[in-house]
């Protein structure tokens, strides 16, 4: 089973969900704000995507900026990172989808096509 974590106002998820359905692909959709993945979650979506921890941070977010993580974050340990993206789910770049062996973070129609087609 297909998990998407978004955020629904946000119009990158909702491409994310579009492009899931046209293809026929079934999920679940969580609310990445009042349902944060756990540190333990995070973990397994980070290491199953491939992807430096760094793109798991929402960059153009407000609380990424009025909060100053980009001067934060070279200092942090990924421990601290991990903690610091599930303290706020604002922080979290989305949509990431997940089936458990594979993660995506963010959206471009190739990736999906590369992962989930």
């Amino acid at each position: 089973m297909v998990t998407l974590y978004g955020y629904p106002p946000c119009s990158t998820c909702k491409k994310a969900e579009k492009w899931l359905k046209e293809q026929g692909i079934d999920y679940t959709y969580v609310h990445i704000v009042e349902s944060t993945p756990t540190k333990e979650e995070l973990d397994d979506l980070w290491k199953q995507s491939d992807l430096p921890l760094k793109k798991f941070f929402n960059t153009s977010g407000q609380v990424y900026r009025n909060e100053g993580i980009k001067d934060k974050l070279p200092h942090l340990s990924e421990d601290e990172q991990l903690e610091l993206l599930t303290s706020n789910g604002m922080l979290l770049k989305r949509p990431i989808v997940t089936n458990g062996e594979k993660t995506t973070v963010g959206f471009s129609e190739k990736s999906f096509t590369d992962v989930w087609g």
